[in-house]
């Protein structure tokens, strides 16, 4: 498996990821999971970047079939000790997105927390990187299937970011990109590492997953610790899209709010 800059951040951040603000909502957060996906145990579940695996457990406590998959084996070593500790079972796949996949495998998909997308390596390319997952997700669901998905708003970056970010290479007007350094000293090791981020204006995330192959149903702000379909906030960090498989035969539908 190729390395990438946000895999070799993960294996070090693994042990601190739980300690982040974000990570405390967890059981309201699988409560709006169920209740938006539509899902009855024991419905199987992709869980696409699951991390530490905090919604993969509380899904598995309620009954569901998870398959949780991540690029970090550190993230997954603390999902299968979290797993553990709550005595429930989950299938945990250390993978890349933009490879796996299991044909008609899965009757929900979630991707969540830029757990996959909005993340990529610097030799990436970032729109076709988070297409190839989205394409993938498609082909793991079967017919019909609902998926939720966080992706980075763009509308913050350009709010965000001036031309002298531009000029220092910080953000990159072209793909919607952010680049920031991450150095931290911490008990599991010692992180200098430059991460990448893609942002999305919601046009471009609506064609995208149309192109993928889903029926965009509602597109809400999502930023963690915040999921209530509440209306978009321009300097919110997410946005937060559920979808359905569409048929084959069907033609793919653009969301348009009312």
């Amino acid at each position: 498996m190729k390395n990438n800059e946000w895999q070799e951040f993960f294996d070090i951040y693994a042990k601190e990821y739980e300690t982040e603000v974000f990570t405390k909502n967890t059981l309201n957060e699988v409560d709006f999971i169920i209740r938006e996906l539509k899902l009855n145990p024991p419905l199987k579940i992709l869980d696409a970047g699951c991390g530490i695996g905090r919604h993969s457990i509380e899904l598995a406590k309620r009954g569901f079939q998870v398959t949780g998959i991540d690029i970090s084996l550190s993230m997954l070593k603390e999902a299968e000790r979290n797993a553990g500790k709550a005595g429930v079972s989950i299938e945990l796949i250390r993978t890349d997105a933009r490879t796996f996949k299991k044909e008609l495998e899965y009757d929900a998909a979630i991707c969540l927390c830029e757990g996959a997308f909005s993340l990529h390596g610097s030799s990436d390319d970032p729109l076709m990187s988070d297409l190839v997952i989205l394409k993938n997700i498609h082909s793991s669901l079967k017919p019909k299937a609902f998926f939720l998905l966080n992706a980075l708003n763009a509308m913050r970056h350009i709010r965000h970011y001036g031309n002298a970010d531009v000029e220092s290479g910080a953000f990159n007007p072209l793909t919607l990109s952010e680049r920031s350094r991450m150095k931290y000293k911490l008990p599991s090791g010692e992180i200098d590492i430059t991460g990448y981020e893609r942002g999305y204006v919601l046009t471009e995330l609506n064609l995208l997953m149309n192109i993928a192959g889903f029926n965009v149903l509602n597109v809400w702000g999502g930023t963690a610790g915040s999921w209530n379909k509440q209306m978009i906030d321009l300097d919110e960090i997410e946005l937060m899209v559920l979808a359905e498989k569409a048929d084959i035969n069907e033609k793919r539908k653009i969301f348009f709010p009312d």
